[in-house]
């Protein structure tokens, strides 16, 4: 008991703003803000189609006036660059479109469509820009629109619009942020007092590469045994490298407080450890937490469904309805198979920062997928 009043307390200490500013997803939008407006961001990722339906209050930059009116994805494996994945994505990104202005009511003007640094970076690497340029001229041409603007933005620009997006104010230059993607991983601090210089933290490696070239590795023994041996060793392999040269280059560890983790593996730990914090976009966790988490994943993972989940949950004032239906949600987006890859990256991060005279504050952020979204849209409509 006295454990989790610690954790609350540190909860509302850290990150109280966001507690503030995120709602749940609603099928009727109730605006909270007076002077406000509503926007679309529609990102293509590694992994398919997301779009966030945000209000937007004046100056949101200085107060942080963002509230999360709805958020959705449409899976499509888009860097698989295949004509599957292709057509997918196409279909995925108009459909996105088209909801945004038929059923939510927002303008063409008020929609931003962006191609996220994670397909960019794996593109290059596979020589595949064509594929990603060809999808943005099919999306105009299919929606009518030839001089809609599709940003591809690059790894720097989205790990600083990332920070502005999810960190407040008030803890904008102690926290160094890490978003754990599906094709990369990017983030970083401010050190200099201002906001336009971003130190950046980057990786090639997310989720679903490591997952992809654990896969690689099984050849005919495709047992769990074997996906965890294999694991080991693709981490221990150019991740680990990546990582310790990563943070060191970074200068990190001696500038930052609070350690910040946001993407979908970050979401998907923190509702599997602590499914009663399902209202919480933010959770603290401890390095030792996330070991324990990660070896149950492989030695009981039925312990993660969501009625196994629910019973372990006593407090009366809960919605275990809410509670269950988050960590199904969790279970449709990752098996068992990508928990164990993308749990392995944050801990092969998070070991670095878990210093024997200095122990930093790890948190993980559920909501963080709209973050860099909502501060790309505010950037932009204050321009």
């Amino acid at each position: 008991m006295q454990k989790q009043t610690i954790r609350s307390f540190m909860l509302l200490v850290f990150l109280c703003p966001l507690l503030f500013n995120t709602v749940k997803a609603q099928t009727v939008f109730k605006l909270k803000f007076k002077r406000s407006s509503v926007y679309s961001g529609i990102e293509v990722g590694s992994k398919g189609v997301k779009m966030s339906i945000l209000e937007i209050g004046k100056n949101a930059q200085n107060n942080g006036t963002f509230n999360t009116l709805k958020d959705t994805s449409i899976n499509t494996d888009f860097i698989s660059f295949n004509e599957t994945s292709f057509f997918a994505t196409l279909n995925a990104l108009s459909v996105l479109f088209v909801k945004s202005m038929d059923e939510y009511k927002i303008p063409s003007e008020n929609i931003y469509t962006v191609i996220s640094s994670g397909v960019v970076g794996q593109a290059q690497k596979d020589s595949k820009l064509l594929i990603v340029q060809t999808l943005v001229d099919s999306f105009k041409l299919r929606i009518k629109e030839p001089v809609r603007n599709v940003t591809l933005v690059d790894v720097q620009e989205e790990a600083r619009l990332s920070h502005l997006g999810i960190v407040p104010e008030a803890k904008r230059y102690s926290t160094f942020l890490i978003d754990i993607g599906s094709g990369n991983t990017k983030g970083g601090y401010f050190p200099n007092g201002n906001t336009k210089d971003l130190r950046l933290f980057e990786l090639t490696w997310g989720t679903k590469s490591i997952a992809n070239g654990t896969e690689k590795r099984l050849e005919d023994d495709k047992s769990l045994a074997n996906y965890k041996k294999q694991l080991y060793r693709v981490l221990e392999g150019a991740p680990s490298s990546e990582v310790v040269y990563a943070v060191n280059v970074s200068g990190a560890y001696n500038m930052s407080d609070n350690i910040v983790f946001s993407g979908g593996i970050a979401w998907s730990v923190a509702t599997l450890i602590y499914p009663e914090f399902v209202d919480n976009p933010v959770v603290p966790v401890t390095y030792d937490e996330v070991v324990k988490f990660s070896e149950k994943l492989y030695e009981n993972y039925l312990a993660f469904n969501e009625a196994t989940l629910a019973a372990s949950v006593f407090d009366n004032s809960i919605d275990k309805k809410v509670m269950e239906a988050e960590i199904k949600r969790v279970h449709k987006v990752f098996d068992q198979k990508s928990l164990m890859a993308g749990t392995g990256l944050l801990l092969k991060i998070m070991r670095q920062f878990e210093g024997i005279y200095e122990k930093k504050q790890f948190f993980l952020v559920k909501n963080g997928q709209v973050g860099w979204i909502s501060a790309y849209v505010d950037q932009h409509i204050n321009k």
